[in-house]
């Protein structure tokens, strides 16, 4: 396997720079031998009474922030708190700081973050002091909501993508990405989801930055992700069980949600409770316990999301819808359209089988 592998040509025209609204308006391809053109009004039809769907409540920070030591400029991308109270941050300009410099923020002169430690391949550790209320305020006056680069902004980011970034099930705050499939969802589809049988449960997944970053190098299995925070609580870990008990389906709301189930899946199938950092990198050979269907939208390529949906979909028809998606028009990325995938377990024996042999 190698990164190469998961390469496809895509045209820029189909990378969407603003939300089609109403949001769940957006175009649904269900992904089969021969996928199918849908729309995301359609999941209802496309969903059994009894599944349950399950999606992440995590609600996106304005985590970017524009800062000076001296006359350097530097630009902080806020990604995890820490348990002692410092976040891990993603620094432009990292290699100009030290261990004890303190950082004037732009808007925010009550901010002085000090650096708490050598900074690491671009990433570094900021002190902003024990009040993070202080911080949030901060944050919600002087911060941006970091849209990821490969939506235009020059002057940065709009006013309406403050909400238009921020999905419906947003509660907790700490991302500083969105679980973007949850974008496409609208009170009016809920209640036609909820009319059909299907039930929901809430788990929470800080999105980090690391998000962003491109997979380096040619070997997948080489690479790591940035570790992000997660809890699944005991009483959406008992949902997700007694839905698989009786035969429901479980349905990862986004690749977040997905990641999420996956760390806290036993060996049986089963999910259990579950608080702490993950960094698990899920790759073609993987077998999947913790969801039967993925709502998720199209990723980039060579990316470690597209690998993702390869592994549960599997490598040859996941290559085949993204195809058809492309030929089709559909939208890509983050304000884009989205796909509905059932698991593919025969990806995960055939690497079995591989490995054996």
């Amino acid at each position: 396997m190698a990164t190469a592998d998961f390469a496809f040509d895509l045209p820029e025209a189909l990378i969407a720079q603003s939300p089609v609204r109403p949001r769940d308006s957006a175009r649904l391809l269900r992904v089969a031998d021969q996928p199918e053109d849908r729309g995301v009004r359609d999941l209802p039809d496309l969903l059994n009474p009894g599944d349950l769907m399950v999606v992440n409540d995590t609600r996106v920070i304005p985590a970017r922030l524009r800062a000076r030591r001296g006359e350097a400029r530097i630009e902080i991308m806020l990604n995890r708190a820490e348990a002692d109270g410092t976040w891990h941050a993603l620094v432009r300009n990292a290699r100009k700081l030290r261990v004890g410099d303190v950082l004037a923020i732009e808007g925010a002169p009550e901010l002085a973050p000090r650096v708490v430690e050598p900074p690491e391949g671009g990433a570094v550790r900021l002190d902003f002091g024990p009040d993070q209320a202080v911080l949030a305020a901060a944050l919600e006056r002087a911060g941006e909501i970091p849209l990821p680069p490969y939506i235009a902004r020059p002057e940065g980011p709009r006013p309406e993508d403050r909400d238009d970034y921020q999905p419906i099930f947003a509660r907790t705050p700490g991302a500083v990405a969105a679980p973007t499939a949850s974008l496409h969802f609208t009170p009016e589809l809920l209640a036609a989801l909820e009319a059909r049988g299907v039930a929901r449960t809430t788990l929470t997944l800080h999105v980090g930055a690391g998000t962003f970053l491109p997979l380096r190098g040619e070997n997948p299995r080489a690479g790591h992700l940035h570790a992000e925070w997660g809890e699944v609580t005991e009483e959406a870990a008992g949902a997700i069980n007694e839905t698989r008990a009786r035969g429901g389906r479980v349905v990862a709301i986004g690749t977040t949600a997905l990641r999420l189930l996956e760390t806290a899946a036993r060996e049986d199938g089963t999910v259990a409770p579950f608080r702490g950092l993950t960094d698990i990198f899920l790759l073609p050979g993987h077998r999947f316990r913790g969801a039967d269907l993925l709502l998720t939208n199209f990723h980039l390529p060579r990316s470690t999301l597209f690998m993702l949906v390869c592994a549960f979909g599997g490598t040859r028809r996941m290559k085949r819808a993204y195809a058809h998606a492309i030929a089709a028009g559909y939208r890509f990325y983050s304000y884009g359209d989205a796909c509905l995938i059932a698991r593919d377990d025969a990806e995960a024996a055939s690497d079995d089988a591989e490995a054996a042999a």
